[in-house]
């Protein structure tokens, strides 16, 4: 019985001890749980925060990425209203232009310096910044110091330069990473929220099942639903306000975008105009040649049949009369090619290199292309005082030049009064006259007795596309490339005009160091020496019977055996037929194919015969290419120039080691 009551009384002891125990047990784990579910809470908290950040912070760099690309090209855009207007104001907008968009990349340089993804970037961008800015800095000091032709080339070529495209590519980039750390910053805020949910429903469960806390977990529930209620309220208006951003920026990036290509489209169009009009203004110059052109050809086609005419009569009877008859039709029939020849090349639009030139010889083989310009109205007085000092110039750009000033006067005298083109000789200082350096200068004068020009005039005559001339008489370039080919050629120009007193302009251009006239002298020894050369086997390719006849005829004169092909197709057959033949004389534009193409179709077995190309078109000798090196004689040519050419490719072969061909098996 005492045993019984004994484990009884234990039993009631170890119940009692555990109703103690039971309620703080349940405590702890009551408030462990609560702890832990404190903790969750400011975790999801805290990283529902910090991803809203990052996503304001991805939201900053595309805007500031966004406001950078707008104004570096609003800069580009004000750079090229200053280049085309030269008005200071301008240029100072777009400096004040371009050092914003310089604070925009330092401020997109410090949102992204905590980015190691972006920093690579970010850094190539400001390098390419940098230099596209010298670029831009160097096209407006040329604008500044009244270098606009040269400005507008320059900004031409950096409209396609690789560092815009490098800007353009490094802008992408930056945009379309952080793009990407957008959405991976979205979907944190996404995941942070629904912690946020899942931390507030355990709340409530765990509420609901402690019954003794349930006030405080209800107070403390509360407070997680109003914070979580103001996050996706927070969350949602960011997201309004970043669609809303992201809208305005796509919106602005397609302005911009399609202004800079209406600016592309523009600076090409415009070059091709000037292009157009540079043609069009020398064609016109030739245009207004053609009457005199005419004439004089009329007049030297006159001496040249009647001088074969008379030739022809006189020729049994009187052989003296008629060997002069004959001097008279070589003499007009020579004026006539050099006529011909002084057109082509003024018509030609090709650049040229320069060269020593005469400046009174010049003038003197201009005269008659002067002349026939301007109209007999027009008194024409040369001066010529240069004295034997040269020039270093492109000689078809200064007769192009001497030409346009000979035509704007004219204009101004209203086709009719006095022009005087004078040269001379002077020594400068530095800085006298212009930019020109201390040395020894040779002037040129174009004097008209014109109407002259009022201040307002002279002071806007060098610009681009500026005239006073009606629409559809002047281009307004003339003078402008005037300017611009004397600047090149290290000179300069002055113009001194008054209203009714008529205009002069000078042109300054350095004298050429060398000595032409020694040059000039030995190579015109050099052609007039007698050509003595061994019979020569040589196969005449000509499509038209009268000049293949004249040509076989010449060379027989030479002491030569040609043989005639008559069609460039027939060449290799004969060229088979007759070993020894040792030089080739081919027409170039003939039926069928031209004579660079039969050159190039002959048998490899022949490739090693000199030619000499035979040609009385002036286009022909822009492709040089072509000819493969092989020499070019033009038409009309007299027998000496023949000659000379024969020896000069003849002897050109001796000289290169090559072996005289005799047969064509010795050639194999």
């Amino acid at each position: 019985m005492a045993d019984g009551e004994h484990q009884d009384q234990q039993l009631a002891g170890a119940r009692a001890a555990l109703r103690r125990v039971l309620p703080l047990l349940l405590a702890a784990l009551l408030i462990g749980a609560l702890g832990a579910l404190v903790f969750t809470a400011s975790n999801a908290s805290r990283d529902h925060q910090r991803a809203l950040a990052e996503q304001q912070r991805s939201f900053e760099v595309i805007a500031l990425a966004r406001a950078f690309e707008a104004k570096s090209a609003r800069a580009e855009v004000t750079l090229a209203r200053y280049v085309i207007s030269l008005d200071p104001d301008t240029g100072r907008l777009y400096q004040d232009q371009w050092r914003s968009a310089a604070s925009q990349l330092k401020a997109l340089a410090y949102a992204t310096r905590g980015s190691g993804w972006q920093r690579g970037n970010v850094a190539a961008l400001q390098y390419a910044f940098t230099q596209r800015g010298r670029t831009l800095n160097e096209i407006g000091l040329r604008t500044t110091y009244d270098q606009k032709m040269a400005a507008l080339a320059r900004f031409h070529q950096a409209g396609k330069s690789q560092d815009l495209r490098r800007i353009t590519a490094l802008l992408d980039l930056v945009i379309k990473a952080e793009d990407q750390r957008l959405r991976e910053r979205s979907l944190a805020v996404t995941l942070a929220g629904d912690r946020s949910e899942t931390v507030g429903k355990t709340s409530q469960l765990v509420g609901l099942a402690m019954l003794v806390c349930i006030l405080f977990v209800a107070w403390f529930a509360n407070i997680a639903y109003r914070e979580r209620r103001n996050a996706r309220r927070q969350a949602e208006a960011e997201t309004e306000r970043a669609d809303r951003m992201e809208a305005a920026v796509r919106e602005r990036t397609a302005e911009l975008s399609d202004a800079y290509e209406r600016l592309k489209r523009e600076s090409a169009e415009r070059a091709a105009a000037e292009d157009n009009l540079r043609q069009m203004q020398k064609m016109d110059a030739v245009g207004q040649l053609t009457g005199g052109i005419a004439h004089d050809f009329n007049n030297m086609l006159a001496v040249v049949v009647g001088g074969l005419e008379l030739a022809r009569r006189k020729f049994r009877l009187q052989p003296e009369e008629a060997a002069r008859h004959l001097d008279n039709a070589m003499d007009g029939a020579n004026r006539a090619a050099a006529l011909t020849r002084r057109l082509l090349a003024f018509a030609r639009s090709e650049p040229l290199l320069p060269s020593a030139v005469d400046p009174d010889g010049l003038l003197r083989g201009m005269t008659d292309l002067i002349d026939r310009t301007i109209g007999d109205q027009i008194i024409v007085r040369v001066t010529q005082e240069a004295q034997g000092w040269h020039i270093f110039v492109d000689q078809h750009q200064m007769e192009n030049a001497i030409l346009n000033l000979c035509v704007n006067a004219r204009d101004a005298m209203d086709g009719r009064g006095r022009l005087t083109l004078a040269t001379g000789q002077v020594t400068l200082g530095a800085g006298e006259i212009g930019e020109c350096a201390a040395g020894d200068y040779v002037t040129l004068r174009v004097t008209d007795d014109g109407c002259g020009m009022t201040p307002d005039v002279l002071a806007r005559v060098f610009e681009p596309f500026f005239t006073t001339k009606p629409v559809g008489k002047g281009t307004g370039l003339g003078l402008s490339q005037i300017f611009g080919f004397v600047r090149q050629s290290a000179g300069e120009i002055r113009i001194e005009s008054e209203p009714g007193k008529g205009s002069s302009v000078h042109l300054y251009l350095p004298r050429a160091v060398q000595d032409a006239d020694e040059a000039g002298a030995e190579a015109a020894a050099f052609a007039h020496m007698p050509v003595e050369q061994p019979p020569t086997r040589i196969l005449v390719v000509e499509d038209d019977p009268r000049v293949l006849n004249q040509t076989m005829a010449a060379l027989s004169e030479l002491g030569h055996l040609p043989i005639a092909c008559d069609h460039p197709a027939k060449a290799a057959r004969l060229l088979e037929h007759n070993g020894d033949i040792s030089l080739i004389i081919s027409d170039v534009l003939m039926p069928d194919m031209t004579g660079p193409e039969m050159v190039k179709a002959l048998p490899a077995r022949f490739r090693h015969l000199p030619v000499l190309f035979v040609t009385g078109y002036a286009g022909d000798g822009n492709d040089s290419a072509d000819f493969e090196g092989h020499a070019v004689l033009r038409k009309p040519y007299t027998l000496a120039a023949l000659g000379q050419a024969l020896a000069n490719v003849l002897g050109d072969e001796a000289l290169n080691g090559s072996p005289r061909p005799g047969t064509a098996a010795a050639a194999e």
